[in-house]
């Protein structure tokens, strides 16, 4: 069982940087094609809506910038996957079959990266995602959560650098769920190459009846995984810090845990153990989502901005 294609949203930004980087460590041991996706804006979407005193030569002026502000950043991104893929050297492969080891492709678009990153991300094994600063834009925000409630695929949220290992320690998050299942499922590529496997079952009002997790090792057996502890997180406990001082005692590189539902649009799951962890919430789908720590775990909150209207039109071209 092996992740055998990664698909990275990339828009030269720090945290795209260090997405790439992770999913490049874990291509490494997985032999997988990575897709480098870089979608830039349809100028005449990304326009608000103008309405009196503004002529038609200052709306064509307007997009004019936009254009050439999305193409130096296309230029930008571009170049940085060259040098990357020299610097490795990469095999550059569009479909497979591709070349034993890894290997590299480009892709570029242009419309909304949210739904577009939805639509690709349901072609590939994972989605492999930078964890964006504070101040992102609304635009970075959309496209994480688009990736990980609508693409049906599992999503490795990176730290805000380069990892110095990833799955070598790994911690579950587990409490019975559908939504924890999933995780552990669509983790099993990484937990099967793991030196360590900690398991933190919760019990608290939230749980599932059946969170016990010494039956969620006994199925891990059956794939090869070890658990080397099982530690019960009680109700009287403050789930997301008691998780985050296991992961630290134990030196763990990748936290494993569920995305969960919520009425409200990418809002924090208030009082659940997801809230230390990431500001993502709500969907239709459970899709697993798989953490990865930075120096701090990297799970500080995020700020949750504004949805803007969704605009129905989107072109694209390969590249």
């Amino acid at each position: 069982m092996a992740y055998k294609s990664i698909l990275v949203p990339f828009d030269d930004s720090a945290a795209s940087r260090a997405a790439l980087d992770t999913a490049y460590m874990v291509a490494a041991q997985h032999g997988s094609h990575i897709e480098i996706f870089h979608v830039r804006a349809d100028s005449k979407e990304s326009i608000p809506l103008l309405g009196e005193g503004f002529s038609g030569a200052m709306i064509e002026e307007m997009i004019e910038a936009a254009d050439q502000e999305s193409g130096e950043r296309s230029t930008r991104a571009k170049h940085y996957f060259e040098e990357f893929r020299k610097a490795n050297d990469l095999a550059e492969v569009q479909s497979g079959p591709g070349p034993d080891g890894v290997s590299i492709w480009w892709r570029e678009e242009i419309g909304r990266e949210d739904q577009l990153v939805a639509l690709r991300g349901r072609r590939t094994d994972i989605v492999v995602g930078g964890r964006p600063a504070e101040a992102m834009d609304q635009s970075a925000f959309m496209t994480l959560h688009a990736a990980i409630f609508e693409t049906a695929r599992p999503v490795l949220l990176t730290p805000s650098e380069k990892p110095a290992t990833i799955g070598r320690n790994i911690a579950i998050a587990w409490n019975g769920s559908m939504q924890a299942a999933r995780a552990v499922s669509s983790a099993l590529p990484l937990l099967t190459g793991a030196e360590n496997v900690h398991l933190a079952a919760f019990d608290t009002e939230r749980s599932e009846m059946r969170f016990r997790g010494h039956e969620l090792g006994e199925h891990l057996r059956w794939h090869g995984v070890e658990t080397q502890k099982v530690e019960t997180i009680t109700k009287s406990t403050d789930v997301g810090a008691a998780l985050l001082e296991m992961c630290a005692a134990n030196d763990i590189d990748l936290l494993v845990m569920g995305a969960y539902t919520h009425s409200r649009l990418m809002q924090i799951v208030f009082g659940g153990v997801t809230r230390p962890a990431i500001t993502l919430t709500q969907a239709n789908e459970i899709i697993a989502v798989i953490f990865v720590r930075g120096r701090e775990m990297g799970l500080r909150p995020l700020a949750v901005p504004e949805r803007r209207p969704r605009h129905p039109r989107s072109r694209s071209e390969d590249r």
